[in-house]
């Protein structure tokens, strides 16, 4: 079992800048393919970016150019870097961990953070 703990989000106004945070418990964080989702209400929850072991990064469309996904395995944490925030991007934010045992892949979630952009 791995848990979660996310934080970092809060109320920004448009244009503005927030980092957030996921801290993963276990001793192997290093092997983890680590991602942001974010959901919106009344929407389906949307991959925003993900980084593997090797630091291979992916992005929504969406967020190119504004958001940097990082990864620091000596402090088993996950950052997502916001940027030229806008009010399209509030939603909560779920960090998610993805973890292979053999050829299954285990997804784990943390409980999520509200990210809030102000127009």
């Amino acid at each position: 079992q791995v848990q979660l703990v996310e934080s970092g989000g809060g109320l920004v106004q448009s244009g503005g800048s927030l980092r957030l945070s996921c801290t993963a418990s276990g001793s192997s964080f290093s092997t983890y393919a680590m991602g942001w989702y974010r959901q919106a209400p009344g929407k389906q929850r949307e991959l925003v970016a993900d980084i593997t072991s090797a630091s291979s990064t992916n992005y929504a469309d969406s967020v190119k150019g504004r958001f940097t996904i990082s990864r620091d395995n000596a402090q088993n944490t996950v950052y997502l870097s916001m940027n030229s925030l806008k009010p399209e991007d509030t939603a909560v934010y779920y960090c998610n961990a993805g973890i292979l045992h053999g050829i299954l892949r285990f997804d784990y979630w943390g409980q999520g953070t509200q990210v809030t952009v102000s127009s």
